[in-house]
C-alpha cells in the first residue's frame, strides 16, 4: 500500500514541499544520485531534526544542495580556480565540492568544521524544488541520503518510506534514481584538489577538467558524507566473494544449514540453490544504478548472510568498489 506521504512531483506538490521546507519540516526528494532527506540549511533546528531522524552523528557534516553555481558565495568564503572549473564542467550534476565555509554557516551543517559541502543536482524534481524554495526565501537545502545513518541508501520513494514512515512530512516521487550511487566529493585545501569519495563522476573526468591530478584523502582531510569505514551497509552480514569461489562458499553455508542471499554479476546460479539470487548488470554504470535496490531486496530476504560477487579492479568500477567495501566491513 503506498505511503500517504509519497506524492507525484506535480507543481502543487513541489510548491507544498518548498513551503514545508521553509516552515522547518523535512522533505525527501529525488536527485540523480540517490534520494535526499531535506531540511532548510539555514534553519539550525530543522537540520537538527534531520540528524535526529537519520540517527546521524552531529560531527558528520551534511551536503547543502543549491539552485546554481551563483549561490556558492553565500556558503563558501573562498572558491579556488579549480573548484570553479569543476563547477562549470559538472554542475548541475553528481559532484560535491568541499570549500571553506562562509561566515554565518551554522556548525550543525558543517559538523563543526571550517568547510562546507555544496552541490547543484541535475534531477528535474530537485531543480524544481530548489527553485520553488528560493522563491520562498530559501538559499539551500541540507540533504544527506534519505536512509537511516550507515545503512543502504534510498534510490526510490518507497525506500524512503520504508526507512522513515511518518518522520518525513513529504516524499516527492521522481522514480528510480538514474545514477544510483552518491556524488563524487572533491575537497580543496590550500587550493589543492583532494578526492574524498568516488562517485557519479569518474576521477579521470575530474582530473581532465582540472588539468591536474587529484590527491588522495589523508589524515588531515575534512570529514565528509559517506567516508566512514562502515557505511551503505545492509543489516544482514554481507561479504565479498570472488566469482570462482562463490559456488563453494554457498555450499559451505548449506552444510551449516544457513540461508544465503546472493548478488552475482558473472557467476551462474547453481541448479540446487533455493535462496534469493540477483543477477546484477555486467557493466559498471548499470551495476551502480541498481546496487542499492538489490542490497535492500537481499536484506529483506532475512538470510543468514549476503554474498556479493566481487567486481573488477578497474577504473570504471572505482565508486562501486568503494561502496561494496564499506557495505561489507
Amino acid at each position: 500500500m503506498p505511503n500517504a506521504a509519497i506524492r507525484d512531483p506535480d507543481p502543487a506538490a513541489i510548491a507544498e514541499a518548498a513551503t514545508r521546507l521553509a516552515g522547518g519540516e523535512l522533505v525527501a526528494f529525488p536527485t540523480e544520485t540517490v534520494y535526499g532527506l531535506g531540511a532548510n540549511a539555514e534553519d539550525a533546528a530543522a537540520v537538527r531534526r534531520l540528524y535526529a531522524a537519520k540517527g546521524r552523528p552531529a560531527a558528520h557534516p551534511v551536503i547543502v544542495h543549491v539552485a546554481d553555481a551563483a549561490s556558492i558565495g553565500r556558503w563558501a568564503r573562498d572558491v579556488p580556480d579549480g573548484a570553479r572549473r569543476l563547477a562549470e564542467a559538472f554542475w548541475p550534476g553528481p559532484l560535491t565540492l568541499i570549500l571553506p565555509r562562509a561566515q554565518g554557516v551554522d556548525d550543525v551543517v558543517t559538523g563543526g568544521q571550517d568547510s562546507v559541502g555544496l552541490r547543484v543536482p541535475s534531477h528535474p524534481v530537485a531543480r524544481a524544488l530548489l527553485a520553488a524554495f528560493r522563491d520562498r526565501g530559501g538559499h539551500g537545502i541540507a540533504a544527506p541520503s534519505a536512509n537511516r545513518f550507515g545503512h543502504v541508501s534510498a534510490t526510490t520513494a518507497q525506500h524512503v518510506a520504508d526507512d522513515f514512515g511518518d518522520a518525513v512530512a513529504m516524499i516527492l516521487d521522481g522514480g528510480a534514481a538514474p545514477v544510483g550511487i552518491e556524488s563524487t566529493i572533491v575537497a580543496f585545501r590550500d587550493g589543492m584538489p583532494m578526492l574524498l569519495r568516488p562517485g557519479g563522476i569518474a576521477s579521470a573526468a575530474i582530473e581532465a577538467a582540472l588539468g591536474e591530478r587529484l590527491h588522495a584523502r589523508d589524515d588531515h582531510a575534512p570529514r565528509a558524507s559517506g567516508t566512514l569505514a562502515s557505511h551503505y551497509a545492509p543489516r544482514t552480514r554481507a561479504r565479498l566473494v570472488a566469482a570462482h569461489a562463490l559456488a563453494a562458499e554457498i555450499a559451505q553455508h548449506a552444510e551449516r544449514d544457513e540461508a544465503v542471499a546472493v548478488l552475482a554479476r558473472t557467476a551462474p546460479c547453481p541448479a540446487e540453490f533455493d535462496g534469493r539470487w540477483i543477477a546484477a548488470p555486467a557493466d559498471a554504470e548499470g551495476y551502480a544504478r541498481t546496487l542499492y535496490a538489490a542490497l535492500r531486496e537481499l536484506d529483506a530476504a532475512h538470510a543468514d548472510a549476503i554474498l556479493i560477487e566481487a567486481v573488477p579492479d578497474a577504473p570504471p568500477w572505482q565508486a562501486v568498489r568503494d561502496r561494496l567495501a564499506r557495505a561489507t566491513r
